[in-house]
């Protein structure tokens, strides 16, 4: 029974462990070129200043390399899902081959142990050897990156960590058993890939934060932490808006402005008059524009009470959030494993 589920399953295997080869080949052809590169940078860089620019250029000249490695890591547990998961029980249901395995003393239960067993096992191991190569080659880049692309946010934390395998083990086992459910191979295929995308979609928004305790703080609005400012003049008034960074490296839910009583207001809105202080200054002896508004905006807003409201979870909850989500979908995949297992010995196929 395993040497014919290693021989259906050549192919597919093939062709995903032979992509992982030549990416990892690349990786590691690249790899010490880079690295070699940011240490150098970072020991010329001389200031805190100049290091922050050269890790801005740097991350800024690679970060097209960055993106398409982390939407590779990205898509692998959903191709696993809908080419390895969603055809394995199907094909043999339509070619009707189950019936001669189980006339030769096989049973249902030890056909699907085998097919789940070892399959799933090469998926989680695709998964693995993927995010292990990625996360070698872009550890410069993830230390280069600013706030947007830090390893805890969701665009990142997908393609880091041990999430990955967790990911590929539940596309796996959802792709298994919708195919068993379904009985034909396009319908289970395009199902898997609507669920699984649904399924990223919705867990970085209402699942993962809540996976481990948020972090909660009420901080003034200064210059060092201020993230986007804008100000709107319409009339009479200036409409002042302003996100703040809690920390770096932080993933942030939540940023709003709330006024003295601690109560959130989407804008601030303070007289023209009143708001000069925000008006940027005048460009320098060069013509150069500001960067950002002066201390005595700052100022201002700090006297009329107005700070920022943050809820983010710190770089460092980064690991036992990804402990937690593969927990979460390594529960998810054994679930519907035994689903399998019980809708196969139920069922008259």
């Amino acid at each position: 029974m395993i040497w014919l589920t290693l021989r259906q399953f050549r192919t597919q295997a093939a062709v995903v462990f032979g992509g992982l080869a030549v990416l990892a080949a690349a990786l590691l052809i690249t790899g010490p070129g880079l690295a070699d590169d940011y240490d150098t940078g970072i020991a010329s860089c001389g200031s805190p200043d100049n290091c922050s620019q050269f890790s801005q250029l740097f991350f800024g000249d690679h970060q097209g390399y960055f993106s398409m490695l982390a939407a590779a890591v990205v898509a692998l547990p959903g191709l696993i899902g809908i080419f390895w998961g969603a055809p394995l029980i199907t094909r043999e249901l339509e070619h009707g081959t189950h019936r001669l395995v189980w006339n030769q003393s096989i049973t249902r239960t030890r056909w699907l142990s085998v097919k789940l067993g070892l399959i799933g096992l090469a998926a989680v191991a695709a998964a693995g050897l993927a995010v292990l190569a990625v996360d070698w080659w872009t550890d410069p880049l993830d230390k280069a990156a600013s706030n947007e692309f830090a390893r805890i946010t969701p665009l990142v934390f997908v393609a880091r960590g041990v999430v990955p395998m967790g990911y590929a083990a539940f596309a796996f086992a959802l792709g298994v058993t919708v195919g068993v459910i379904l009985r034909r191979t396009l319908p289970a295929i395009a199902v898997t890939l609507l669920v699984f995308v649904a399924v990223q979609i919705a867990v970085p928004q209402w699942v993962r934060p809540h996976l481990v305790p948020s972090e909660t703080k009420i901080v003034e609005i200064t210059a060092q932490n201020h993230g986007e400012m804008s100000l709107n003049h319409n009339g009479k008034t200036a409409i002042l808006q302003v996100e703040v960074e809690p920390e770096q490296g932080a993933w942030t839910m939540v940023n709003d402005t709330v006024n003295s009583s601690g109560r959130k207001v989407d804008e601030m809105s303070i007289s023209a008059a009143a708001g000069a202080p925000c008006a940027p200054p005048p460009p320098d002896a060069n013509g150069e524009p500001p960067e950002g508004p002066p201390q005595a905006c700052f100022d201002y807003i700090k006297q009329q009470g107005f700070r920022q409201k943050v809820v983010y979870h710190p770089a460092d909850h980064f690991w036992r959030l990804q402990w937690a989500e593969t927990g979460l979908f390594a529960v998810l995949a054994l679930g519907l494993t035994g689903f399998c297992f019980y809708w196969t010995r139920r069922r008259n196929f």
